[in-house]
C-alpha cells in the first residue's frame, strides 16, 4: 500500500517541471546567445538559488558571468538586508553595458559590475511579449483586432500593415482550435503572437490571413466564470474529420517600408492544426529573394516545395513527391521539415527507400542530383549545411535505435562520418552564427552532460554534469530501458520500466502501463528525463507501482513500414497487442511483475488508449485512468484523424471510437475532463459516459469545472484523484489522507509543458 511518504515523494516528482534545480541541478542548459551569436549566458537552478554563467566557446571558457559573492555583498549593504551568494534573492538579470540588472525585495536594482555598486533603478518594462521584433530590432510586429500593425521601436510610431481583416478572416493567427485560447485566457492573453516570419533585411514580413469563415462552429460552457457570474458560452472555430471546409492560410509579403501587400497567387494552404509559419513549412531565403513553402494534399500523398516571388506574387513548383501513404517531411508532426534550400539546391527529406534519408535536388530544374544518405536508419535534423551535411540520425546504435547520433557526409553522398562517436543520445542546438552547437548527452538513466562542440565534433567546453542527488533522495532509480519482441514475434520494441519506490524484488507489484499512442509523436524518448515521462511514471513508480511505457508499432523513429503500421488502424490505439506482447514477456523474466493488476494511466490520445485497452484487452487491463481523452474521432480535429486514419474513411474513424463499444467495459474506469477543453473537447468523455449509462455499466467520472486540456492550475488536485484511484483499485488499499499542495504556475512549467 502507498503511504504518506510514498504521496510526499510523488508530489515533489510531479512538481519537478515546475521547480527546477530542486531535485536535479544543471540537467538543461538554455542559451541566451550575445555579441552576434559567438558567446552566451545562462542560468542554472541549484535548488537554493541559481548560477549565472557566461560562456566563450571560441576562447573555450566558461565562468561566472559576475562575482556572485560580491554582487550578494553590495546588494546586502544597499537593500539593508542579508543575501547568501549561493542563493541569490532573484531568478532572471538583463544586462544593460556593463550592468546587470534585476528585481530582488520587491524593488528593482541596477549593479555596476566594474565597482559593484548596486542601486535602486528606474524599472523598464520588457517588449510585448505578443510583438515579432524585425532582425535589426527596429521595428515590431503585432496582432491588432484582426490586422497586423508595426511599431517603431525607437519613437514608438504605430502603423497599419493590413487593413482588410475581418472576424474568421484575420492576418495573425492559427487555425482556433489548436490557438489554445481557454490556456491564453487564464493568463490575461488575448491570443498568441501572430504567426509571421520578418525577411532577413527587416523590410518585409511574411504572413498569412486564416480564412475559417466556413469552419465549423463549436461551443463550450464555462458554469462559473471567474466573476462567479452566469454561465457562459464559447464558441470556437473547430473542423471534425470529413468536413468539408478546413482553415486555410493565404500566403502575403508585407512590406514594411512601402506598406503594399503582395498575394501569393495560388490557392490557400490547408492549415488544420498549425500556421504553416508557426511550424517552419514556410520560410525566407537567406538572401531575402524568395519565400520557400510545404504544400500537402488533403489526403497527404503529395508535398510540393514552391518558390513565392515576394515582389510578384507569382507561385512556382520546384519539386514535388507523391506516395501510397503519408508523405510527410518529418515523422514527427510536430518537429520543422527536415528540408533546406540553398542558393542553388535542395536537400529534401524522403522515406521512398523505406527510411528517412536525404536527397539533393537542383533548386532550378527540381532534376534528382542524388541521394545523399542511405541505410537502415533515419535522418532526424539537419543542422548545418557547406560543402558537406551536418545532421543527427537515429538507428546507429545498436543497443538502441532512438539515440540521435551527430553525422556528417558530403552532398555527393561520399566521406560519411559520425561526429559523436559514443552510443549516448544527442540533443543538439547550433549557435545563432552557426559556428559551433550545445551538446546534451545522456540515455534514460545516464544523466546528461551538456557540451560545446565544434562541427569536427571537438568539445571546446563542457558546461554541465546533471547532478540528480536530490532526485535519489526522494527514493528515485533510473529507469530500465527494456527491448522486447511485438505481438508479431518478430519486431524490436523498446520502452522503459520504473521499479517502485523501495524496491523489493521479493515483492509482487501492480503495474501501471502509461499510454500514449502516437501516432505523430513517441511516448518515450531516448534521453534522460524524457519530456512527458517525468510527469506521471515518476510519480507513479513513487506511489508503489512498477511503471512501463512502451512504443508499439505504428509510432515514429523507425522506418516508414514501422511507423506506416498505424496508418488506418488508430482502432489499435498505438499497437495495444504489442503492449498485451511487452507486458506478459517482462513478466517472464520479473517476477515481482503482477499481471493480475495491471492498469492503464493515458493522457489525450493516451486517455483514448487507456479505455481502449479496457475495452479490447479486459483479460489483461483491470482498471484505467483516462484524462482528456479524445474517444470519437467522428469529432476531432481532421489534421490528426485523416492523416494518420485517412482523409476520407468514415469506417475506420468509427472503428476508432471507444463510444460505439462502450458495452464491452469489464474493469474500473476513472474517466477525467476539463469543463473547457478547446483541444479535445469534453463531449468526448460526456459521450462515452452516455454510453456507459445506458449499457448499465460502473465508472467513476471527474469534470474539471473551467480546466483546459492540460488542467495546468489544478495539476495537483486532478492527479492526487487519479493516484487514489489507482490505490484503491489495483492496490486494494485506502489512499494516505494526504493533499499534494498545488503547483505554482510559471515560465519553466510552461515550457516544460508546450515545449
Amino acid at each position: 500500500m502507498s503511504t504518506t511518504e510514498d504521496y510526499r515523494a510523488a508530489e515533489l516528482l510531479l512538481r519537478r517541471p515546475a521547480s527546477p534545480g530542486e531535485l536535479v541541478v544543471g540537467d538543461k542548459v538554455r542559451p541566451r546567445w550575445i555579441d552576434g551569436g559567438s558567446r552566451f549566458r545562462y542560468s542554472v537552478s541549484t535548488g537554493a538559488g541559481r548560477r549565472f554563467v557566461l560562456v566563450d566557446p571560441d576562447a573555450g571558457t566558461r565562468g561566472p558571468e559576475f562575482d556572485h559573492a560580491r554582487l550578494a555583498a553590495a546588494l546586502a549593504t544597499a537593500a539593508g538586508h542579508p543575501v547568501d551568494p549561493e542563493a541569490l534573492p532573484f531568478t532572471a538579470v538583463e544586462r544593460v553595458g556593463d550592468a546587470v540588472e534585476f528585481v530582488a525585495f520587491g524593488e528593482y536594482w541596477r549593479c555596476r559590475l566594474d565597482d559593484y555598486t548596486c542601486e535602486r533603478a528606474e524599472f523598464t518594462p520588457p517588449g510585448n511579449p505578443l510583438d515579432v521584433p524585425s532582425p535589426d530590432g527596429k521595428v515590431a510586429v503585432s496582432q491588432r483586432g484582426h490586422d497586423l500593425w508595426a511599431r517603431s521601436l525607437s519613437d514608438g510610431r504605430e502603423w497599419p500593415l493590413t487593413t482588410d481583416g475581418g472576424p474568421d478572416h484575420a492576418y495573425g493567427p492559427g487555425p482556433a482550435s489548436t490557438g489554445n485560447g481557454v490556456l491564453l485566457r487564464k493568463f490575461g492573453l488575448p491570443h498568441l503572437p501572430p504567426a509571421v516570419a520578418w525577411s532577413p533585411d527587416s523590410t518585409k514580413v511574411l504572413a498569412h490571413r486564416t480564412d475559417e469563415r466556413a469552419v465549423r462552429l463549436t461551443h463550450l460552457v464555462q458554469a462559473r466564470p471567474a466573476d462567479g457570474g452566469a454561465p457562459v458560452t464559447h464558441t470556437q472555430r473547430y473542423a471534425y474529420a470529413g468536413d468539408e471546409h478546413l482553415p486555410l492560410a493565404e500566403l502575403v509579403v508585407l512590406d514594411v517600408v512601402e506598406g503594399t501587400v503582395v498575394r501569393a497567387k495560388s490557392d490557400p494552404l490547408l492549415m488544420p492544426q498549425l500556421s504553416p509559419i508557426t511550424a517552419k513549412w514556410a520560410w525566407w531565403a537567406p538572401d531575402g529573394s524568395a519565400v520557400y513553402y510545404l504544400d500537402r494534399t488533403r489526403d497527404l500523398h503529395t508535398l510540393a516545395l514552391r518558390r513565392l516571388d515576394p515582389v510578384t506574387g507569382e507561385v512556382a513548383t520546384v519539386l514535388s513527391e507523391t506516395g501510397p501513404t503519408r508523405v510527410e517531411p518529418n515523422q514527427w508532426a510536430f518537429e520543422p521539415p527536415i528540408v533546406h534550400v540553398s542558393a542553388d539546391e535542395v536537400l529534401w527529406y524522403s522515406q521512398r527507400d523505406g527510411w528517412g534519408h536525404l536527397y539533393r535536388y537542383d533548386l532550378r530544374t527540381g532534376e534528382l542530383l542524388n541521394q545523399v544518405t542511405s541505410g537502415s536508419w533515419a535522418v532526424r535534423q539537419i543542422l548545418r549545411v557547406d560543402d558537406a551535411v551536418y545532421f543527427t540520425a537515429s538507428g546507429l546504435v545498436p543497443e538502441d535505435p532512438y539515440r540521435r547520433t551527430v553525422c556528417r557526409v558530403g552532398l555527393d553522398g561520399t566521406g560519411f562520418a559520425r561526429l559523436t562517436d559514443d552510443d549516448l543520445d544527442h540533443v543538439v542546438t547550433v549557435s545563432p552564427d552557426g559556428r559551433c552547437f550545445l551538446d546534451s548527452a545522456s540515455t534514460v538513466d545516464t544523466p546528461p552532460v551538456t557540451t560545446v562542440r565544434d562541427w569536427s565534433g571537438r568539445v571546446l567546453v563542457e558546461l554541465e554534469r546533471a547532478d540528480v542527488t536530490g532526485l535519489v533522495a526522494t527514493g528515485w532509480t533510473p529507469p530500465e530501458r527494456f527491448r522486447v519482441k511485438a505481438a508479431d514475434g518478430v519486431t524490436d520494441l523498446y520502452g522503459v520500466l520504473y521499479r517502485p519506490r523501495g524496491f523489493d524484488p521479493a515483492r509482487r507489484y501492480p503495474v501501471v502501463d502509461t499510454l500514449y499512442p502516437g501516432p505523430q509523436v513517441n511516448r518515450v524518448a531516448p534521453s534522460f528525463d524524457p519530456g512527458g515521462m517525468g510527469l506521471d511514471a515518476e510519480p507513479l513508480a513513487a506511489l508503489g507501482f512498477v511503471v512501463v511505457a512502451l512504443d508499439g508499432r505504428g509510432t515514429p523513429g523507425r522506418s516508414k513500414a514501422f511507423h506506416d503500421a498505424s496508418f488506418g488502424h488508430l482502432a489499435d490505439a498505438g499497437t495495444l497487442a504489442d503492449h498485451a506482447a511487452a507486458l506478459r514477456q517482462l513478466a517472464e523474466t520479473r517476477p515481482w511483475l503482477d499481471l493480475d493488476r495491471v492498469g492503464a494511466f493515458g493522457h489525450s490520445g493516451g486517455g483514448f488508449a487507456t479505455v481502449r485497452a479496457l475495452l479490447d484487452l479486459p483479460e489483461l487491463y483491470r482498471v484505467g485512468v483516462a484524462l482528456s481523452g479524445s474517444h470519437d474521432p467522428r469529432f476531432f480535429n481532421p489534421g490528426f484523424v485523416e492523416a494518420y486514419d485517412g482523409a476520407d474513411d468514415p469506417e475506420a474513424w468509427a472503428r476508432a471510437s471507444t463510444v460505439d463499444i462502450a458495452d464491452r467495459l469489464e474493469g474500473k474506469l476513472l474517466l477525467v475532463h476539463g469543463e473547457m477543453d478547446d483541444q479535445v473537447h469534453p463531449q468526448h468523455t460526456l459521450r462515452l459516459a452516455d454510453r456507459l449509462v445506458a449499457a448499465d455499466k460502473d465508472f467513476e467520472l471527474l469534470l474539471v469545472p473551467g480546466a483546459e486540456h492540460t488542467f495546468i492550475d489544478c495539476l495537483s488536485y486532478v492527479r492526487k484523484r487519479c493516484w487514489d484511484f489507482l490505490v484503491r483499485e489495483l492496490m486494494g488499499a485506502e489512499p494516505p489522507a494526504y493533499r499534494p499542495a498545488p503547483i505554482p504556475v510559471g515560465a519553466e512549467l510552461l515550457a516544460e509543458m508546450f515545449a
